[in-house]
C-alpha cells in the first residue's frame, strides 16, 4: 500500500526538527487528530474482545496475564564458542534471565562445519560456533535444562540441533517430558526475508514437520516452531503485511502437519509465533492483539481446531533490530523501552530487549545486562504488567486493531487466490511486497519525512565514543582444532553407518528426527548430517525477482 503524499512543505532538510509527529501507521493509513465511539460503533465485546483467555483472545491469551506469570524474560545470546558463550547465559542467568535464547553462527545455520572454507571468517562471529555433541554438551554445562526454558534460534539445521539437545539432555537422564523450550524451526521465512536457507523448500517443509510431528509425541512441554514475522518486518515490511505473511506460513505449517495425518489439536497447542516490536507504540500493541484475533479464528473457522489451546496465539517479541543506530547509540537504549512496552501492552508470553550497542557489533556484558534491566523495570517499576491487556477499549486502539486485521485478511485472500503461500514465495510475490514496503520506507528517511532521531535531525556534534565487543581471530582456530579432535575420537565406522541410514531414511520419506538422532549420538557433526541430507534433497537456489 503506498504511502500518503505529504506537502511538499512538509519535506524538510534532513538535519532540521520536525514539524509534527508521525501522521500515518507503516502500512500508509492516516491517523486521524482523534478518535471517538463512532469509530468503533460496529464493535461487539463478546464477538471482537471477550475477555482475556477467551476466544477470540484478542486481550490475551491467560484470564490475568502477567498477574499470575510476566513474561520469559530473554536475552539472545552465543558467540566464539561454547565455552564463551556458556559463560555469557551464566552470566545472564545470574543477572535475571528467566530464560535463554540461543544465537548460532552463520555456519551452524547454514550446515557447514567450522573447517569448511565456506566457513572461513564467520566461525562464531554472529552466534556460538556448534559443530558438534560435545560443543553442545559444553554449550549446555551446568545449565538446570529440566528447570528452565530454552529458546534456540535455528532453522535449516533446526533438526540437527535439536537432535544434539535432546542428546544432551538424555546423557544426563533427564526425561524429555520435562524439557520445556523452542526451537524456531520457520524455514519459510528464510527464503522470503533471511536467506539462511539450504534445501528445497519441499524437503524443507518435510524437515520442519517432522519436528512438529516428532515432538507432539515427544515433546509434550516443547514449542516445535516459532513462526517469525520478526525477520520479514526487519526485512522492510509493514506492520499489517507482517501479520499477514507470519500468519499464512502458520497456515502453511498446519496444512502440511494435517497432510502428515496429524489431527489439529495433537500439534497446534505447541505451536508458537515471534514478532518484532517496532517503534508506533500503539500500532505494534494492536498489531499483536489483531495477530492473537485473527489466528484465532483461522483456527477455529478454517482448519476446525476444538482445544482452546489450538486457538491461542502465544508469542515472543523482541525489540526491532532495524531500527537501531550507530550514530549515538545511547538513543537505542530509548528505543527499547519504548518498544519493550509495546510488546508488554500487547500480551507477549516472552520478550528479548535488544543491546543499544549492536548496531556496532555483538553486545558486550555491560550492554547485555542494561537491556534485561529494561524489562525488569518494565516488570517492576511501571505498573504496565499490573492489569490484562490495560489498552482495551481504547478507540484509537480498537479501530487501529480492526483496521490491521481487515488489511492482514486482505493479504490472506491475495495468496489464497495466488495459490497459497509456499506458492507466492515460490514465484516471489511475497518478496516484492516486503521490497516495496521497505523501499518506501528507505525513501520516507532520506526525504526527512520518518525521522530517525541522531540520524537525520537531531545529529551530534560529536561521535559517542563506544568500544564494541569483538570476537578474537584466534577463536575460529581453536574451534577447527577442537572439530579435528573431535572427528579423530570417535567411532569412524559408527559415523559412516548412521550417515548412511540417515540418506536410506531420507529417501524412504519418514520422520527424520530418530535417524538425525543416532548420527549425532553416533558422532556426526553438523555439517556431515546436512551434506548427508544436501545429497538426497540438493539445495535451493533463490528466485530472481526483476
Amino acid at each position: 500500500m503506498a504511502r500518503p503524499q505529504k506537502p511538499a512543505s512538509a519535506n524538510k532538510p534532513a538535519a532540521s526538527a520536525p514539524a509534527a509527529p508521525p501522521a500515518a501507521y507503516s502500512s500508509g493509513e492516516l491517523i486521524q487528530p482523534v478518535y471517538r465511539p463512532g469509530d468503533i460503533e460496529d464493535m461487539d465485546y463478546a464477538r471482537d474482545l471477550g475477555d482475556p483467555g477467551n476466544f477470540p483472545y484478542c486481550r490475551g491469551v491467560q484470564p490475568d496475564m502477567y498477574r499470575g506469570r510476566l513474561w520469559t524474560m530473554r536475552q539472545y545470546a552465543g558467540y566464539a564458542n561454547a565455552e564463551e558463550s556458556n559463560r555469557r547465559y551464566r552470566f545472564l542467568l545470574e543477572q535475571g534471565t528467566t530464560g535463554l535464547s540461543i544465537a548460532f553462527d552463520l555456519p551452524t545455520q547454514l550446515g557447514l562445519d567450522s573447517d569448511d572454507p565456506q566457513a572461513a571468517g564467520e566461525v562464531g562471529r554472529v552466534g556460538v560456533a556448534i559443530d558438534t555433541l560435545d560443543d553442545m554438551r559444553q554449550l549446555l554445562a551446568g545449565l538446570p535444562l529440566e528447570r528452565m526454558t530454552c529458546s534456540m534460534t535455528i532453522n535449516a539445521t533446526a533438526p540437527i540441533l535439536l537432535a544434539l539437545y535432546l542428546a544432551v539432555a538424555r546423557e544426563r537422564g533427564i526425561d524429555w517430558k520435562q524439557l520445556g523450550g523452542t526451537v524456531q524451526n520457520d524455514i519459510l521465512k528464510e527464503y522470503l526475508a533471511r536467506g539462511a536457507y539450504i534445501y528445497p523448500i519441499a524437503p524443507a517443509m518435510r524437515l520442519a514437520t517432522d519436528i512438529i510431528e516428532f515432538g507432539a509425541g515427544q515433546l509434550p512441554q516443547w514449542n516445535t516452531i516459532s513462526i517469525s514475522g520478526y525477520h520479514i518486518r526487519e526485512a522492510g515490511c509493514t506492520a499489517s503485511q507482517e501479520i499477514a505473511f507470519t500468519l499464512a506460513n502458520g497456515c502453511a505449517y498446519v496444512e502440511a502437519a494435517l497432510a502428515r495425518g496429524l489431527p489439529v489439536d495433537t500439534f497446534a497447542p505447541r505451536l508458537s509465533f515471534f514478532f518484532n516490536s517496532h517503534n508506533l507504540l500503539f500500532e505494534e500493541a494492536a498489531k499483536f492483539r489483531a495477530a492473537r484475533r485473527l489466528w484465532a479464528r483461522l483456527m477455529r473457522e478454517r482448519y476446525g481446531a476444538r482445544d482452546p489451546r489450538s486457538e491461542r496465539l502465544r508469542f515472543h517479541a523482541q525489540t526491532a533490530g532495524s531500527t537501531l543506530t550507530a550514530q549515538q547509540p545511547f538513543n537505542n537504549l530509548t528505543r527499547t523501552a519504548y518498544q519493550a512496552l509495546a510488546a508488554v501492552l500487547g500480551g507477549a508470553q516472552s520478550l528479548h530487549t535488544n543491546a543499544y550497542d549492536e548496531a556496532l557489533g555483538l553486545p558486550t556484558e555491560e550492554a547485555a545486562q542494561l537491556a534485561l534491566r529494561t524489562q525488569q523495570i518494565l516488570a517492576f517499576e511501571t505498573g504496565a504488567a499490573s492489569t490484562a491487556d490495560p489498552l482495551a477499549g481504547s478507540y484509537f486502539v480498537e479501530s487501529l486493531t480492526d483496521a490491521l486485521e481487515a488489511a492482514a485478511r486482505d493479504y490472506l485472500e491475495r495468496i489464497a487466490a495466488l495459490g497459497g503461500m509456499l506458492r507466492a514465495i515460490e514465484t516471489g510475490w511475497v518478496q516484492r511486497e516486503i521490497q516495496q514496503a521497505a523501499y518506501q520506507a528507505q525513501q520516507a528517511q532520506e526525504q526527512g519525512e520518518a525521522v530517525v532521531v541522531g540520524v537525520n535531525c537531531f545529529r551530534p556534534v560529536e561521535a559517542t565514543p563506544i568500544t564494541p565487543l569483538r570476537v578474537d581471530p584466534e577463536q575460529e582456530a581453536a574451534q577447527i582444532e577442537r572439530l579435528r579432535a573431535w572427528r579423530r575420537s570417535r567411532n569412524a565406522a559408527r559415523v559412516a553407518l548412521a550417515l548412511e541410514a540417515l540418506e536410506h531414511a531420507a529417501r524412504d520419506g519418514g520422520n527424520l528426527m530418530p535417524a538425525i538422532l543416532e548420527a549425532v549420538e553416533a558422532g556426526g557433526t553438523v555439517g556431515e548430517i546436512a551434506t548427508a541430507l544436501r545429497r538426497e534433497f540438493g539445495e535451493y537456489r533463490e528466485t530472481v525477482i526483476a
